[in-house]
């Protein structure tokens, strides 16, 4: 056989089953993308078994979701958690996730923007109210999105990436040779404040050599935890570690995304994590925060008057109906749900809305006006 053939058989053959592996794992992907039912049980790896098997040494814990423990490096230090998060308004949300959290995060990084990802003046609501949360001040890290001199994007997606990356790019340097410096290693979490972890995943993230693309499906419910999105579980929020140097580790945004990377490459170094937190979406106390809402989307046609009517807004969250009438968002009614982030289900009296949602009031604190 002629050298040429031969070394064209050993470059097709390879590639050849290399491509079939990625399409397989692309149709299993896309399935569970679509599919309104989680995974089947071979492949579907869950924050459940750890609830089942309480006490189960981290070796044991990771190899039942098919992964190594992490290997402590040779200097001996604590493998950190880093909880990397974007916030609008939501101080309520913000406390709920770290008091969630505070015992299983090492720093909690904030970065929060003068303007919205439309480009409009609003509040530094967590500057202006710093002192609230005065009990988290020695793991919480906050900073203040710099733009780019002059900068002035097209799109409302990209204030939203900048600020993102910023979790990653503007403050990890600046925690070099301090106390909160990371290694590598370390685990971050990409994410948003109302998409919070449970504590179970964070410490199977602290003790596990998990994937550097891991996706944390959550539990996701709309307006509070009585309605529960009728579908897969919420694609967020996301895991992955430290490479050592900002520029070597994944971007927030790319991590978000899935890309950033070569596409094949990709493939081979992602998973999903399932019921490994919750994600309560429009669950918020006021109108006025759903109105600001609107006005701060990368998404403008969805901020229209017709939207924006405060009668209506309340008649769709009392009914569990989707503010913006998509015929795929559905949500199903749950009756005392005891599927609670900690904080919440130990304070019920103060988070009436977040539990129910009838009433003339909708639950909201300032609606009827």
């Amino acid at each position: 056989m002629a050298p040429i053939r031969k070394l064209r058989i050993w470059v097709v053959v390879p590639l050849a089953m290399l491509l079939v592996f990625l399409w397989h794992r692309q149709a299993d992907v896309a399935s569970d993308a679509t599919s309104s039912s989680p995974p089947s049980a071979a492949h579907r790896v869950s924050v459940d078994m750890f609830h089942q098997v309480p006490g189960l040494p981290d070796a044991a814990m990771c190899r039942m979701h098919g992964w190594r423990p992490y290997q402590t490096p040779a200097s001996g230090r604590k493998r950190k958690v880093y909880d990397l998060f974007m916030i609008n308004t939501e101080l309520e949300w913000l406390e709920i996730r770290l008091n969630t959290s505070y015992h299983e995060v090492d720093h909690f990084i904030v970065v929060e923007a003068p303007l919205t990802f439309t480009g409009l003046p609003k509040p530094l609501i967590i500057k202006e109210n710093w002192e609230r949360f005065a009990p988290y001040h020695d793991k919480l890290i906050y900073h203040e999105l710099q733009y780019p001199p002059g900068y002035d994007p097209p799109r409302a997606w990209d204030r939203e990436d900048l600020q993102r990356d910023a979790m990653l790019t503007q403050v990890f340097p600046g925690l070099e040779g301090g106390v909160s410096q990371p290694q590598d290693g370390d685990v971050i979490i990409v994410a948003d404040v109302d998409e919070v972890v449970r504590p179970e995943t964070l410490r199977l993230l602290r003790a596990c050599a998990f994937p550097r693309r891991l996706t944390l499906r959550s539990r996701f419910y709309y307006y509070s935890f009585e309605f529960l999105h009728r579908g897969p579980e919420w694609a967020h929020p996301q895991a992955t570690t430290y490479a050592g140097s900002v520029d070597a580790t994944i971007k927030p945004t790319n991590l978000r995304n899935g890309d950033g990377g070569l596409g094949p490459l990709i493939y081979f170094d992602k998973d999903d994590l399932w019921n490994a937190g919750w994600h309560c979406s429009s669950c918020y106390a006021t109108m006025s925060e759903v109105l600001t809402k609107m006005a701060s989307f990368s998404h403008v046609s969805l901020n229209q008057d017709f939207f924006r009517d405060r009668n209506r807004i309340a008649d769709r969250v009392r009914e569990g109906l989707d503010l913006w009438s998509r015929a795929d968002q559905i949500y199903d009614r749950i009756k005392d749900n005891k599927d609670l982030p900690p904080f919440v289900l130990n304070h019920k009296d103060r988070f009436v809305h977040l539990l129910d949602r009838s009433g003339k009031s909708a639950g909201f604190s300032d609606y009827p006006p």
